[in-house]
């Protein structure tokens, strides 16, 4: 596999290109002002994958979506999830994207680029920037 190539089991679902997710959930957070540690956390729900890390992180500053200065990620959308109408909940069998603890009840964040999770109750709240 080449080095700038996305892992086929680390992707976001539905072959949703993962830089497009990344950006989008970047510019979806409530938090103002994140550092970068507190950003990846959130881009590693899409990618462990530093490569492509790294190229949700300049896509986004490239799109106006942050800013990155001294190691702080400033958003500039003042955008945010509606839990009513952009988080799904289904039932099944899931590990939860962020902590990978297993869920029954998993929450998808519907996005422009694909639907992302599943997460846990408490996960969605920490992703979105809820908590």
């Amino acid at each position: 596999m080449a080095d700038d190539e996305e892992p086929a089991s680390d992707g976001p679902a539905d072959d949703a290109d993962p830089v497009e997710v990344g950006v989008e959930l970047l510019s979806k957070l409530e938090d103002p002002e994140l550092s970068v540690a507190e950003a990846v956390d959130r881009i590693e729900t899409v990618t462990t994958h530093p490569a492509t890390t790294r190229k949700i992180l300049d896509e986004a500053e490239k799109r106006g979506v942050i800013e990155r200065e001294d190691g702080i990620v400033q958003t500039t959308g003042g955008g945010y999830v509606s839990f009513q109408s952009e988080v799904v909940t289904k039932e099944g069998d899931f590990s939860c994207r962020r902590c990978g603890a297993g869920i029954s009840t998993g929450h998808f964040i519907k996005l422009d680029a694909g639907e992302h999770g599943a997460f846990g109750p408490e996960c969605i709240r920490k992703v979105t920037g809820r908590d």
